[in-house]
């Protein structure tokens, strides 16, 4: 027993005159003298600069640490910063490291930045820190007679610290400031308060967030446990395009790393914020969540948002009841959603349906059952309301960001069947391809009253709204929609097919067909939505009755005939009277047994034969559409210029008249200014007037012009008499003419003469000597 005492007083003593020593040596030794070589050492080693601004403090009992003061270190070969702090202080326990525990006294860091880049390349200005100078040397085998190597921390402390990482290759920047985290004693198996608080930044995706955390953390790193208490974070900014968001998360979370096991006790999360001018509310509550490899159970998960703007309110709840199964497959008996939606005079209610099934590991969830009804209302809905059902089935794999859904049913008077599929989320990528039997979009659409007086046309432009193509914008859409029978503006069509593609705020319908009016329609649209919209219209109609579709789709009542009708134009602007100025392309018109609404020139002329002799100049008159000039052809094709449609080719045939002409239809101004030359070349019997052969060849200008609803036509009576009389002279000479040189006998008895005394006596006797 004296052994052990004496052995006992020796260690101490010897302890004694350790911890003597060091304080000497600590009070004694002046790191600071060493900076040069330091310095020297870090050069040579990584190529970088070291400033020490500050004085370097060491302390070996009862810790061994280091106080470093300001410095900062440098981009390899650069005097550009790469990273420097303020101060630092690291201290451990000397007595537990001689059981190999590591006991960090106190982590201290105060103005910590930091500068991160991974360049075009692939290479970053940081490896070389990470990798070292020379080949890493293996790790020690463990021993089982060598206790392990355990850290414990009494607290950590960084204070007014930044962080920041560029990849130059992607144009992506994150950054963290402001960073300022506290701590109780870091140890693995034992619970920490922490205080956590930061500000995030990133360009891609658009992140500004300041972050607060409080909570209370357990770490167990042998049994990989990590568990969270009386979790309080708060997050204000702008994220996932959320501006002035406003997020609480509170609860209790564990996750079990080594067992697969995860678990919640009364989570909450509340969000708020604005998107564009609409106001977000969302809301979930889960009082417990667990999932493991071998169970999964939960109690009620609800999730109530709302979305309120100028537009209108949206609200949703959606509820989950218990939840049983494993990670793999889970299930829940119905879920249920309740969408109410309020828009000016229009209301929807929708509820949806379905046992949902899942895989939490693959991030995949299952609505195999899906059933939704709607029911809608508002004063421009047929009868007031508007109901529908729908049923099939829907997943989702968030994994790959997809979702898909097979639904058919019926909504009002149309059964629909659709196959819709979101094949990425960022940015919005959609396929679908859906079958309508009938749909009449007039139906939903605000009708006119009757009786409403038409707008002038400077307040239609005064009350003329931009066009809203923001819908385009980052829109990738592929897909098919097909319709048995529709009407949209008036307009009756059958068998219509849209194959319809969206990407690059661009618009492309190719094919557009369908069957209308008689004939068919095939061709394509393309929209632009740049900063100035542009639109590309080709289309071809074939044997399609023009006067029935121009009277629906324009309440056009001028113009009778069926055949082809061929339009290329291009256009651009933000507002239809823009787009009607700046139209420009090519058309043409093919129409067989019609007519012309509006004048009967061949009445005109029968009327003008009467009082041939009384007319002068111009006579104008408007347009009557009881009158109409019959043709057995017209053709014309029209060369578009900003707007101004110009035909030089005009040809309408009938049994009675040849028409022709040149001008200009102005679709900017919905007016038109045009010649039209109509030629005398049958007779007038049967046409309800006396026969006018005589006046066969003449030919009457037609001046047309006026707004295209109403034009007025001008018949230049004038130019009309003197053709007249100028036929009637022509007439009576080619009668003496053929008198004199018909080869019969002449008065004299004589056989003739000369041609030249022949056309003498005859101009002789027509006009006097």
């Amino acid at each position: 027993m004296r052994v052990i005492k004496y052995l006992a007083i020796i260690l101490g003593v010897f302890i004694v005159l350790i911890a003597a020593v060091l304080a000497y040596v600590a009070s004694t030794f002046d790191p600071n003298q060493y900076k040069p070589q330091i310095v020297q050492a870090v050069k040579e080693r990584t190529h970088r600069s070291l400033k020490l601004e500050g004085d370097i403090k060491l302390a070996f009992f009862p810790t061994i640490g280091a106080r470093l003061g300001r410095a900062t270190l440098s981009e390899p070969e650069s005097n550009n910063e790469f990273a420097g702090v303020e101060d630092l202080k690291v201290a451990v326990k000397l007595l537990p490291l001689l059981s190999k525990q590591v006991v960090v006294d106190a982590v201290e860091v105060k103005g910590l930045r930091a500068n991160l880049v991974r360049h075009k390349d692939g290479k970053s200005n940081f490896e070389d820190l990470a990798a070292g100078s020379g080949p890493a040397a293996p790790p020690p085998k463990a021993s089982g007679a060598e206790a392990p190597v355990k850290i414990d921390i009494d607290h950590i402390a960084i204070e007014d610290s930044a962080l920041g990482f560029r990849d130059e290759a992607k144009g992506e920047q994150y950054a963290l400031s402001k960073l300022n985290l506290k701590t109780g004693r870091v140890a693995s198996g034992v619970p920490t308060r922490i205080d956590l608080s930061f500000a995030a930044q990133s360009n891609k995706p658009k992140l500004e967030l300041a972050i607060d955390l409080k909570t209370r953390v357990m770490v167990d790193l042998e049994r990989q446990v990590y568990s969270f208490e009386d979790l309080g974070m708060k997050a204000k900014g702008t994220a996932a395009g959320i501006s002035d968001l406003d997020a609480k998360v509170s609860g209790n979370a564990t996750a079990k790393v080594k067992t697969g096991e995860f678990s919640t006790d009364k989570l909450s999360i509340a969000v708020t914020g604005s998107t564009g001018k609409d106001k977000l509310d969302v809301k979930l509550e889960a009082p417990r969540l667990t999932f493991a490899a071998d169970r999964a159970s939960g109690e009620k998960v609800t999730v109530i948002a709302s979305i309120i703007g100028e537009q209108g309110t949206t609200r949703a709840n959606l509820t989950l009841p218990g939840i049983e199964g494993t990670m793999q497959a889970f299930k829940s008996s119905a879920m249920l959603l309740d969408l109410d939606l309020k828009r000016a005079d229009l209301t929807l209610k929708e509820k949806v349906s379905s046992p949902l099934t899942g895989n939490i590991q693959a991030r995949q969830l299952n609505l195999p059952k899906l059933a939704a009804s709607i029911q809608a209302g508002g004063p421009n809905l047929p009868g007031k309301s508007l109901s529908g059902e729908l049923a099939g089935s829907a997943s989702v794999d968030a994994a790959k960001q997809h979702l898909q859904a097979n639904l058919s049913g019926k909504v009002g008077d149309s059964n629909v069947k659709a196959r819709i599929a979101v094949m990425d989320l960022t940015p919005l990528s959609v396929n679908f391809d859906a079958d309508i039997d009938r749909l009449d979009i007039d139906r939903y659409l605000p009708q006119k009253a009757a009786g409403t007086p038409q707008k002038s046309a400077s307040l239609q432009k005064q009350a003329e709204q931009p066009l809203d193509l923001s819908g385009l914008k980052n829109l990738n859409l592929n897909g098919k929609l097909q319709i048995g029978s529709l009407k949209a503006s008036n307009v009756k069509a059958a068998n219509v097919r849209l194959d319809v593609r969206a990407a690059n705020d661009r618009l492309d319908i190719n094919p557009l067909s369908a069957t209308l009016y008689q004939g068919t329609l095939a061709g394509a649209v393309a929209v632009n939505a740049s900063a100035t919209p542009t639109f590309t219209v080709r289309q071809k109609l074939t044997g399609v009755s023009v006067g029935p579709l121009l009277k629906d789709l324009a309440d056009y009542d001028m113009l009778e005939g069926r055949g082809n009708v061929a339009v290329d134009v291009t256009t651009q602007g933000n507002r239809a009277s823009a787009l009607k100025k700046a139209l420009n392309g090519t058309a043409a018109v093919n129409l067989a047994d019609g007519a012309v609404k509006g004048i009967n020139i061949a009445g005109s002329i029968r009327n003008a034969q009467a009082r041939l002799g009384s007319l002068k100049g111009e006579q104008t008159q408007q347009a009557n559409k009881a009158e109409k000039t019959d043709f057995s052809e017209l053709r014309a094709t029209f060369n578009i210029k900003n707007g101004v449609a110009h035909n030089s080719d005009l040809s309408l045939k009938s049994p009675l008249i040849r028409v022709g002409g040149e001008g200009d239809v102005n679709i900017g101004e919905d007016s038109i200014n045009y010649l039209v030359m109509a030629s005398i070349v049958g007779t007038l019997k049967g046409q309800g007037g006396g026969d006018i052969g005589n006046l066969k060849g003449l030919t009457v200008p037609v001046r047309v012009s006026g707004p295209l609803a109403a034009p007025s036509y001008k018949l230049d009576f004038g130019s009309m008499v003197t053709e007249a009389a100028k036929q009637k002279v022509e007439q009576a000479v080619r009668g003496k003419l053929e008198e004199r040189l018909g080869g019969g006998a002449a008065k004299d008895g004589s056989k003739g003469g000369s041609l030249q005394e022949g056309l003498k006596e005859g101009l002789k006797g027509l006009f006097g000597r």
